[in-house]
């Protein structure tokens, strides 16, 4: 129902005359949602069905794919007895389609790879997915200060280490200027990264980073393409899961401009296990979300919520969820029934039926949707049946899906990655030019330690030792030039890891 400027979600039976259409208005569509309900009452074919329909529309999507059955509308659907029986219940003809599709993947193995840069990703997400308490978190933000200041790009995770080990080295002036930072902390979010690193999230930062408007692009038919982030094996990183997910709500935030309310959206977002995105998370993180899902519509982008029970979502973020889709929930149990009662509360009562009661007597495929009305009101809550999937219902084979990455219009922009000069780089030269003058001083007069022997010689008045005679040392000259000697062997270590570091850093780049 594209052509009326509206998304045919299912249809609701009606006492006297034939079904009600259940629709999504476009125009609308930019006041975000919630699609909840428990494990297998049909959520992911209901999200199938709405990105089909924003596609239709021209509206581009992303989602996030967590068990890979998304995938399955890049295939034409089959025409089963189920889907042709559901159709002829809601007088529709089921015609099976396929949606033009890039699929994505953090780790670059099941599509596009996604990067962003450290800066990007910010100190308050990114102490959330190192888990890094209040005083970490203000050494992080301490050390991106300093990055800033001297401008040193931190783009990658070795970026952040080296950032982090000048932080070290320089306690006192970095604490005397910004407040205390402790070698401990340092210490802590060091141990933090390398967790990260063990869980190959390094490959999430670095360049090229994407471009956002890489995600609103649509066909040659005018269709929105869907945007699938295969994140099957992102879910057992939960943390690093919903940081990503925030950040790029936050970067369209940031980019995008104020457009006020559109015909249809640029952009609709389908944020899958919603619950994760909130779990734990801080005041100030929680305050941010809630700031940019209420001010994001006026860019033009719908977010929409995918999750088991709507209390998973805060209240303050809840109450801006105008459109919303409840499948089937449990009450075994007291506590499952207050989670009941909780969601029913949240529509617009109808006086046909008991809510909280429907809820729990809904079958697969069933749901009570609400969507808002031409003036902004939500509609009164209806029982409906959705209508079936246009595309495959079920996920791509790994044949088929190198198939379609392999045809990608974005194939090649991203997929290697690119190591820029940044702050590693620049501060090894740095350590290089430190370590220059003591390094000179150490070739001549027998080095660093030969330079402070003649020092040590002229203040304590004994000559110089003949051809072939070892002058003998007082005790103060002793321990002076033991101390010498100590200095030379940190100074040529030093240099010599610097430079270490180097040549392995241009054969690895080989």
């Amino acid at each position: 129902m594209a052509g009326d400027g509206s998304i045919l979600v299912g249809k609701s039976p009606q006492k006297a005359g034939p079904p009600k259409p259940e629709v999504l208005t476009l125009k609308l569509a930019n006041r975000h949602g919630l699609v909840a309900g428990a494990t297998g009452t049909g959520k992911t074919v209901t999200l199938q069905v709405m990105a089909e329909g924003f596609s239709n529309a021209g509206v581009p999507v992303f989602a996030a794919d967590v068990k890979g059955d998304l995938s399955g509308l890049a295939a034409a659907g089959e025409s089963k007895p189920v889907f042709v029986k559901r159709a002829e219940e809601l007088g529709i003809a089921y015609e099976p389609d396929r949606f033009p599709t890039v699929f994505w993947d953090l780790f670059g193995e099941q599509g596009h790879p996604i990067r962003c840069t450290v800066t990007e990703m910010g100190p308050l997400l990114l102490a959330r997915l190192l888990e890094l308490n209040d005083t970490q978190e203000g050494v992080l933000n301490i050390a991106f200060r300093v990055a800033d200041e001297n401008q040193w790009p931190v783009i990658d995770l070795k970026d952040l280490r080296a950032l982090l080990a000048f932080c070290s080295e320089n306690l006192k002036t970095i604490s005397g200027t910004y407040g205390n930072v402790s070698a401990a902390s340092v210490g802590a979010i060091q141990r933090q990264l390398l967790m990260l690193e063990n869980q190959n999230a390094d490959r999430f930062f670095g360049e090229p980073a994407l471009n956002l408007e890489d995600f609103m692009r649509t066909d040659r038919d005018g269709r929105g393409f869907v945007n699938i982030l295969a994140a099957d094996k992102l879910m057992q990183r939960p943390r690093l899961y919903a940081s990503f997910l925030l950040w790029m709500l936050s970067e369209l935030f940031e980019q995008l401009p104020e457009v006020g309310d559109l015909e249809k959206p640029k952009l609709v977002f389908f944020f899958d296990e919603a619950h994760l995105l909130f779990n734990d998370a801080p005041k100030a993180l929680l305050d941010a979300v809630e700031q940019v899902v209420r001010l994001i519509r006026s860019k033009g982008v719908g977010v929409y919520f995918v999750t088991q029970n709507p209390l998973d979502v805060p209240e303050t973020v809840l109450g801006q969820l105008g459109n919303r889709v409840q499948h089937a929930l449990r009450a075994f149990t007291p506590r499952d029934q207050r989670a009941v009662k909780a969601a029913a509360e949240t529509f617009r009562q109808n006086p046909g039926f008991d809510v909280a009661e429907a809820i729990t007597q809904l079958g697969v495929g069933e749901a009570l949707v609400s969507f808002l009305e031409p003036k902004g009101t939500p509609s009164v809550v209806e029982r409906a049946l959705i209508a079936p999937p246009q595309g495959r219902v079920g996920p791509l084979t790994p044949a088929e899906r190198a198939d379609l990455i392999a045809k990608s219009p974005l194939r090649g922009k991203y997929d290697e990655a690119i190591d820029s000069e940044s702050a590693y780089e620049m501060l090894a030269k740095r350590k290089n030019l430190d370590a220059a003058p003591a390094e000179a001083a150490q070739a001549s007069e027998g080095g660093l330690g030969g330079l402070l022997g003649g020092i040590v010689g002229s203040v304590f008045g004994k000559p110089a030792a003949k051809a072939g005679r070892k002058a003998p040392q007082s005790l103060a000259e002793q321990v002076v030039s033991n101390a010498a000697r100590s200095m030379a062997r940190s100074v040529g270590t030093q240099v010599g890891n610097a430079i270490l570091r180097n040549v392995l850093g241009g054969l690895m780049k080989r």
